[in-house]
């Protein structure tokens, strides 16, 4: 009798344990995901909570040089280009930037030997406010350390490696948050400060309320990744869901992109190639460059939003490129001039992008914090101040429980059926994400090979 009622006890408890062991096994590549990604998960909440507010930072810390006493008459604009020059001996023009207002300083951005100088200039009397170059400019620092482009290109790659991580931990950790017959710690934080269940429960709330708005920051931040944002850019031009490629059929192509004329173009147009300028026919007289003066005139014609900036010929077949990607998207747009005879060969807004075209802005935009006005800027601030607690949440979670002189990985599961679901999520994201899928995959074998044949690191993992 006691053989058969025990059974389905038995029969019960192997799945049970099962769970169980795969539970340990998550939890694991969690840990060890997290041991990677959470400083680089702070500096990119802090940056990017940062950056939310440049145009803040820009009118208040940084007001006497973007904003000016309305005068009379404006300069024009190659007489600020001049003035601008003047307090940067040897420079060139790169770019000039409209007044976004009659309140607002024009920007001169010149090319010099130690790199690209930004000159802030008062169009009405030319006087210079200020000088800095383009890498120190306060908000340019700030995003190019949420890019780690501040330290090299090359490190562009582990931001995307971090962007796959974040979405493995959000996956991951809702895996370990589902409840599983248990009320505390699902909603509500239990203990104290001094507990490792408060730093748990903090961990886990927290996250599980905000892992939608992360994913979301991950996905949305992926698109400007070196490796899988260009392939993904590429592949929707190729397939008619970038940038309308079509605007080019009738205009000359030269070998630049947007982005060497453009630095800051939108994420839809940086590749998009420059058209050139016509130059005489045989036997034909050239016409005189346009200038300047003239390029700004026709682009304010056009319509161009205030604050647009204006790029210069880079040759005798170059253009003038008029572009601005402002908050409100409507009024995104990008004009390529012919330097000679000022005919507009390309002229493209967002009212002429595809809807995915239209949708990866729109994303690009929420991401930045400039959709939905100061309740925009504070979902992302919040989201980015919840990645921080979770991160500090984990680092004591893990202090506090982890064995003395030893990091305390959780330990490793030992069925083979499990680590194939393994292998097969790192299949997955070596399919969707190739940088995370091999950062995975490189974890895996250092578990399996390396951490299990050296017995100091055993220990000390364990």
């Amino acid at each position: 009798m006691s053989v058969i009622s025990d059974a389905p006890a038995v029969a019960a408890a192997e799945p049970a344990a099962l769970a169980q062991r795969l539970y340990r096994a998550i939890w694991r590549w969690h840990f060890f995901a997290g041991l990677i990604a959470v400083p680089f998960m702070i500096s990119l909440a802090i940056t990017g909570g940062l950056y939310l507010f440049n145009d803040e930072i820009d009118a208040s810390l940084f007001r006497y040089r973007n904003y000016v006493a309305v005068g009379d008459a404006v300069l024009p604009p190659s007489k600020i280009v001049e003035k601008a020059i003047e307090a940067v001996p040897g420079g060139t023009l790169s770019s000039y930037r409209t007044p976004a207002g009659a309140d607002r300083s024009a920007r001169v951005t010149l090319s010099t030997d130690a790199g690209r100088e930004l000159v802030f200039v008062d169009p009405y009397n030319g006087a210079v406010l200020d000088t800095v170059g383009a890498k120190e400019e306060f908000n340019e620092v700030v995003q190019d350390l949420h890019s780690l482009d501040y330290f090299g290109t090359s490190w562009e790659r582990i931001i995307e490696v971090v962007a796959g991580f974040a979405i493995v931990l959000t996956l991951t950790g809702i895996y370990l948050w589902w409840p599983r017959n248990q009320t505390g710690g699902v909603l509500s934080v239990r203990g104290t400060p001094k507990k490792r269940v408060f730093w748990r429960d903090l961990h886990a709330v927290t996250g599980i309320f905000a892992s939608v708005v992360i994913l979301f920051l991950a996905f949305s931040g992926l698109l400007w990744s070196g490796f899988w944002g260009a392939k993904l850019n590429a592949s929707l031009t190729a397939n008619g869901m970038g940038y309308p490629v079509q605007l080019w059929d009738n205009v000359p192509h030269s070998m630049l992109i947007t982005t060497d004329v453009q630095p800051n173009a939108s994420w839809l147009m940086e590749n998009a190639p420059v058209p050139e300028s016509s130059l005489p026919a045989s036997g034909q007289t050239a016409l005189p460059p346009i200038g300047l003066d003239n390029a700004v005139t026709i682009a304010d014609a056009a319509g161009m939003l205030p604050g647009y900036e204006m790029s210069p010929p880079s040759s005798e077949t170059g253009v003038y490129t008029a572009a601005i990607y402002p908050a409100d998207l409507q009024h995104e747009r990008t004009i390529h001039l012919d330097q000679y005879t000022g005919e507009r060969l390309v002229d493209i807004a967002y009212g002429d992008y595809p809807a995915t075209g239209k949708a990866i802005e729109w994303s690009i935009n929420l991401h930045k914090g400039q959709e939905w006005g100061l309740f925009n800027q504070l979902l992302m601030l919040a989201t980015c101040i919840v990645v921080i607690a979770m991160s500090v949440s984990a680092v004591v979670m893990w202090w506090k429980r982890r064995p003395a002189g030893r990091i305390g990985v959780p330990p490793a599961p030992r069925e083979k059926r499990i680590y194939i679901g393994l292998w097969a999520i790192a299949g997955v994201f070596g399919v969707l994400f190739p940088l995370t899928g091999i950062t995975i995959l490189a974890m895996i074998l250092f578990d399996q090979i390396v951490i299990r044949s050296v017995p100091p690191l055993r220990r000390l993992f364990s």
